[in-house]
């Protein structure tokens, strides 16, 4: 699937070209900010949010056509992992006061090349591009981006722009937990049992129909109301928790090789006796005290106590027969690549809720707050895609 990068290194050398500017000078463009945390009401619409500078030969400008809400702007909207993602923004501690304000929220974009930098290759102005931009970087509810160049990638050909942006972050959500850290890929899945726990949100709506693209047999958890969508994405059992004692109906079943959990609270307690012992079987999780823990303990402590957390439950687990594993979102352009093969071979496709306007951000964050979603939460920052 990064084929196609590497055939640009094909000739020994990386071709460069000068870095374009937009036609005109920009210094600022619209933009939904906060500048401190809380509930809905910190959101702000500006006009003169400052335009994105390509810093690194590796960076591109993207004019945002259309971008996606997922629960980390919630969490991050009221400050959670504040403490890890400033640490991120500025390792060394260089600026002075917060330096994460004003901040943009949005982590999903779809839109088109605009600007590159010296360094980049693969990519050139003008093409449809999409990319999920890392939560310690300005997000994409703006009219333009800035992404690395290996956070980005060709748009699948068979999406508009708002469909796109329904996938990049709960893609690659899913793609980190099942693939980089599960070890699950196209040739080791054919038959294998896979559990997933909250299959009709973002990532588990995207989970179900990769694990059904790589011959796997899933058993999907979600509410009634979302049953009918769960087996239409190829679920090939659907269980809903509401019915009656979800651990329980679950036990009823044959063991599983391999569950993804989105879900976590209680069910951690008991989820990992349904897999099967002594074969490799693996639970992953993405709900995880990673960032709460530096937000109370701060980043030494914080990073202390989570590692003892993960050993000891690795540890605990692996003595039983299971493995147990954290799994986080990851920015790849490569894996978006990958991805994009399979959107545009008709084996994945975006689930989206709702559409709402630019001019309706807010709106659309009351709309997540809901809960309950049917996919994704989609901005058209541009109104016609």
């Amino acid at each position: 699937a990064t084929g196609g990068r590497a055939l640009r290194w094909a000739n020994g050398r990386v071709p460069t070209r000068g870095f374009r500017a937009s036609p005109r000078a920009r210094i600022a463009m619209p933009s939904w900010v906060i500048d401190r945390y809380g509930s809905n009401e910190v959101l702000r619409f500006t006009r003169e949010m400052m335009f994105p500078i390509i810093h690194f030969p590796n960076e591109v400008i993207i004019k945002v056509h259309a971008a996606s809400l997922n629960p980390i702007d919630l969490s991050m909207r009221s400050g959670y992992g504040a403490t890890a993602l400033n640490m991120k923004r500025d390792p060394l501690k260089l600026k002075t006061g917060e330096t994460e304000f004003p901040l943009t929220l949005g982590r999903d974009v779809s839109g088109v090349v605009m600007e590159c930098g010296l360094g980049v290759s693969y990519f050139k102005p003008g093409d449809e591009v999409w990319a999920a931009i890392p939560p310690w970087k300005q997000g994409t509810l703006s009219e333009f981006v800035v992404a690395s160049g290996n956070e980005v990638s060709f748009k699948p050909k068979c999406l508009s722009h708002t469909e796109a942006a329904a996938l990049p972050y709960v893609g690659l959500t899913a793609w980190s937990a099942l693939n980089q850290v599960g070890g699950l890929n196209q040739s080791n899945c054919s038959g294998k049992r896979i559990l997933i726990l909250g299959a009709s949100g973002g990532v588990g709506t995207f989970a179900v129909q990769l694990m059904k693209a790589w011959d796997a047999h899933v058993t999907a958890v979600c509410s009634h109301d979302a049953s009918t969508l769960v087996k239409k994405l190829g679920a090939d059992d659907v269980i809903d928790y509401k019915s009656g004692n979800l651990e329980e109906q679950l036990k009823t079943l044959p063991l599983f090789d391999f569950i993804l959990d989105n879900v976590g609270g209680s069910t951690e307690k008991w989820a990992l006796d349904l897999l099967k012992k002594w074969s490799g079987a693996t639970y992953v999780t993405l709900v995880t005290p990673f960032l709460i823990n530096m937000d109370k303990l701060g980043v030494a402590d914080g990073m202390l106590q989570t590692g003892v957390t993960v050993g000891s439950k690795t540890l605990k687990h692996l003595l039983k027969g299971v493995h147990y594993r954290w799994a986080f979102f990851m920015p790849s352009g490569p894996s978006l690549d990958e991805i994009a093969e399979l959107v545009d071979s008709g084996k994945i496709q975006p689930v989206i809720d709702e559409v709402f306007s630019f001019s309706e951000v807010p709106e659309a964050f009351l709309k997540l707050e809901g809960g309950h979603a049917r996919g994704k939460t989609v901005i058209n920052v541009i109104s016609r895609q």
